[in-house]
């Protein structure tokens, strides 16, 4: 049987877990102090390619830049031109610093690193999928 449980005894956290009989499912801890900025959408530009991370860095207005994989940047940002023999993309010539991008933050930040981003925006809501 699915059950929720929320414990919200201490002001400064509340903690709800999604358990399946005995079995811990999920997890969130949230803190009111910090601000969340999960599923968050941001206009940034771009300050580092690494073609060995296959990554890009954006600054997107936070202390630390967010990393955004390659697999997860629309196509639609791409230089057409920069495509190897087989057609696919060259991620140091596909991007270019300085350049504008849209993104959402998939997972905060934690620690020393910054948060993950995606280009692939999703509005899910409860009325809206």
């Amino acid at each position: 049987m699915k059950r929720m449980l929320i414990n919200a005894t201490h002001a400064e956290e509340l903690r709800v877990a999604l358990v399946d009989g005995q079995t811990l499912y999920d997890i969130d801890i949230e803190t009111p102090s910090r601000e969340q900025k999960k599923s968050n959408i941001y206009k940034g530009t771009i300050t580092r390619v690494e073609p060995s991370l296959e990554a890009v860095f954006v600054n997107y207005g936070s202390d630390r830049h967010g990393f955004l994989p390659f697999k997860e940047i629309s196509r639609s940002y791409f230089n057409p031109e920069a495509v190897d023999d087989k057609g696919r993309p060259i991620i140091k010539d596909a991007l270019r610093e300085g350049q504008q991008i849209l993104v959402q933050i998939d997972k905060e930040e934690r620690g020393q690193k910054g948060a993950a981003l995606t280009t692939f925006v999703s509005l899910a809501g409860r009325y809206l999928v």
